[in-house]
């Protein structure tokens, strides 16, 4: 008698090479004895490393809130080629087609955002006209609101190669990154302060949530699969974890209800106490790049995470 067997589909990049690995280990220790292939795909994110996020087009409409980093993994999963794949959840668009699912979300990692530089710099000790790379218009909104003099550069690549940005005598002055990938890959040290990038040692400075929101999902990995593989789903369902999903729930929901992608500027952040779902948005005006952003706050019980996003939601629209 065969061996149950699964195969995950996931990206080429070290950082999806070592979400994968996590999504393994645990289907090993919730299924006992299955079998667990990998295939890698590549995804047009990937081919085009060369196009900044706005460039990706069909025609005349972007492409950069359309999945860009998974379309080519869902192709695989329609063609029975995988029977699931493996993202971070904020490259999940918080609209999914009706075929697809996430069927769980791993334990989250850290949410926070990390400020990397050759020197220990703070946002506030920045020098005057500060080069910063990121790839993320939610974190460069905030940087600017925050430090308006700073130059935002907008960089590509896997984590180890937008680390190295700084490096150089034409390097940036710091670069913004998620401390998940980070420290899923081992590069922070244990107390978060340090980076070993080659034969160097950089600065890390974690930015508190409360004040450089951060991205829906960021820190949580996700597994999609079709809908309507219940086996799938069924295998799948140990590795969920209930408090992530709720905070992410949240999340995406306000994103779908404001009808924000993965490139607007909105920061949302979410956290468990004593039972209730706790969030914070700050969403900024996409056409008007001076006006400050609306910040809201809300809590509600665990299980009323969708209610918690819509009440947020509303008050982002009454403003508007």
């Amino acid at each position: 008698m065969s061996k149950p067997t699964i195969r995950l589909g996931t990206r080429g990049s070290e950082l999806a090479l070592k979400q994968t690995q996590m999504v393994t280990e645990l289907l090993e220790q919730a299924h006992p004895g299955m079998e667990i292939e990998r295939e890698i795909i590549q995804t047009l994110g990937d081919k085009r490393p060369d196009l900044r996020f706005a460039e990706f087009q069909s025609g005349d409409q972007p492409l950069v809130d359309k999945g860009i980093f998974i379309k080519e993994l869902e192709v695989a999963l329609k063609e029975g080629r995988v029977g699931a794949a493996v993202h971070s959840l904020k490259d999940v668009p918080s609209d999914l087609e009706k075929d697809f699912v996430v069927a769980a979300v791993l334990r989250r990692a850290a949410v926070e955002d990390v400020l990397v530089s050759a020197r220990p710099w703070t946002l506030e000790t920045l020098p005057q006209g500060a080069r910063v790379g990121t790839s993320s218009v939610r974190r460069a909104r905030q940087l600017k609101w925050l430090r308006p003099d700073v130059e935002v550069v907008e960089i590509r690549g896997n984590v180890p190669t937008r680390v190295r940005k700084v490096l150089g005598e034409d390097g940036l002055d710091a670069v913004l990154l998620a401390a998940a990938g980070l420290l899923r890959l081992g590069m922070l040290n244990a107390n978060c302060s340090r980076i070993r990038m080659d034969e160097h040692t950089l600065q890390a400075l974690i930015l508190e949530p409360e004040q450089f929101l951060p991205a829906a999902g960021q820190g949580a990995i996700a597994i999609e699969t079709l809908a309507r593989s219940y086996e799938t789903r069924e295998i799948l369902k140990p590795l969920n974890d209930p408090d992530t999903e709720a905070r992410v729930s949240a999340e995406r929901e306000f994103l779908r209800l404001l009808g924000a992608g993965c490139q607007t500027p909105v920061g949302a952040h979410t956290w468990v106490a004593e039972g209730q779902l706790h969030m914070a948005v700050r969403v900024f005006n996409e056409d008007d790049t001076s006006a400050p952003p609306f910040d809201a706050a809300a809590e509600a019980p665990l299980a009323e995470a969708k209610a918690l996003a819509a009440e947020l939601a509303a008050k982002v629209k009454e403003e508007a």
